[in-house]
Formats: structure tokens, C-alpha cells, sequence
């Protein structure tokens, strides 16, 4: 063999010892494998720090490494169920109380994240679990938690599109988080019909046709432009 095949040779089989050395963490944790894993929340980390993309990539393999390794509990049938009544009423009350209801749509999130076993500490350790496991939908959770402090604060400020398009995001979330895992589901706990199972569905019903009417506003702002508003209807306020 030439000395150039020998060098081709050499580099090939460096390479592949590389391949094999590097720690698994740090591969997971490439630029284009951070980029793919969180998807939209690594675009709003890089904004958060100011478009330095390195500081953005530090913070985001730091959640990895923390928080990769962890197991969210199941919630047994009777807890979801529970759950999504809960959320149905929220919902509901989003009609005549949107400020109200983001608000209580935040503390149902953070009890649902908590009985799921993610972090019990911070508002933003919990956020850091959920980017890594979530990442899609976190932000819904993010956007609530502020829109309720600062309802809390007494700063207000938040219009009825706003809180609107929070509740949507969090609600996507919320059915990631209450979606039923291999086993959580037992022959008895199964309901029975026209038991409580029946009416916590009624109620899913109900808080689905809620959500509907949510969504239709923002859907007609997207088709007539977000510098239009229809006088004739009265848009101003809440959902109808």
C-alpha cells in the first residue's frame, strides 16, 4: 500500500475509536441533535439569550443532563378522569372569566406536572423537565404561568386574544401530560357504564366543544389579517 492509503487507512480507524470514545451525553448533545430534539423551545432559548446560540446550546444540554434520565409517574384512571373534568370547568369558566380561568389553568397544570413526577421546586426547573420531554408544548405552560403572575401582580395588561391563545397551548400540553401509558389502566379500574366514567366524559365533551369556540377566533383572525377587527360582531371581548 502507498503511504497515501496507509494515511486514508489511519484516519478511517481514528475516526471510528472517536466515534466510539465520545461520551453518549456529549453526542446527544451536537448542535443538529439539540436543534431536532427541541424543535421550537431551541429558537426561543437562543432568543432568550440574545441570538448567542452557544450560550442557548450550554443551557439546553444542561436540561439534558439533568433531566434526561427521568420517568414520569402514571396517573391511575381516576386521576385522569379527574383531571380532565377539572379542566373541562376551566374551560367553561374561560367564557365569562378568561383572566380567572388562565389563572386556575396554571395551578392545574402545576399540580398535574408535580403528580406526574416532574420537579417540585421552581416554576423554571419545572419548565427545564418538561422542555425535555415535551418540548413541542411547553411554552403553553410558560405562557400561563406569566399571564397568571401577572394577573397575580395586579400589572394586567393582557388582552382577551392573548390569554386566549395561552389556553390553547397549555391545553396541548395539559393532553400530553394526562395521555393514558402502557398499564396505567387496570380491568377494575376500568369505569363502569353510566358511572362516574360516563359523566367525566359528558364533561370532556362539553370542554372539547369549549375549545372549539376558543379556537374559532383566533382561526378568523388568521383567514381576515390581525389588523381587521369585525365591528358588526363585536369582536372586542371574550369568546361567545
Amino acid at each position: 500500500m502507498s503511504v497515501l492509503e496507509w494515511i486514508i487507512v489511519l484516519a478511517v480507524l481514528a475516526a471510528v475509536v472517536l466515534a466510539f470514545a465520545l461520551p453518549r451525553p456529549l453526542l446527544r448533545t451536537s448542535r443538529g441533535n439539540l436543534r431536532r430534539r427541541f424543535g421550537p423551545e431551541y429558537d426561543r432559548t437562543v432568543r432568550r439569550h440574545d441570538g448567542d446560540e452557544k450560550a442557548a446550546r450550554k443551557e439546553l444540554a444542561d436540561r439534558v443532563r439533568h433531566h434526561d434520565r427521568l420517568h414520569p409517574l402514571p396517573l391511575s384512571p381516576a386521576d385522569r378522569r379527574r383531571y380532565q373534568v377539572r379542566w373541562s370547568e376551566v374551560q367553561q369558566r374561560f367564557v365569562e372569566r378568561p383572566d380567572v380561568a388562565v389563572a386556575e389553568a396554571d395551578h392545574l397544570l402545576t399540580q398535574l406536572v408535580h403528580d406526574r413526577g416532574y420537579p417540585a421546586g421552581a416554576h423554571e426547573q419545572q419548565v427545564a423537565a418538561l422542555s425535555v420531554h415535551h418540548p413541542e408544548h411547553v411554552d403553553g405552560y410558560r405562557r400561563v404561568h406569566a399571564l397568571a403572575g401577572r394577573a397575580h401582580g395586579g400589572t394586567g395588561g393582557a388582552g382577551t386574544e392573548e390569554l386566549r391563545g395561552a389556553m390553547i397551548e397549555a391545553r396541548e400540553l395539559f393532553d400530553e401530560l394526562v395521555e393514558p401509558q402502557p398499564g396505567d389502566e387496570t380491568r377494575e379500574d376500568r369505569p363502569h357504564p353510566g358511572g362516574d366514567g360516563h359523566r367525566a366524559r359528558h364533561r370532556e365533551g362539553r370542554g372539547t366543544a369549549v375549545l372549539e369556540r376558543l379556537r374559532a377566533p383566533l382561526h378568523r383572525a388568521g383567514r381576515e389579517g390581525a389588523h381587521r377587527r369585525d365591528t358588526r360582531t363585536g369582536t372586542e371581548g371574550g369568546p361567545r
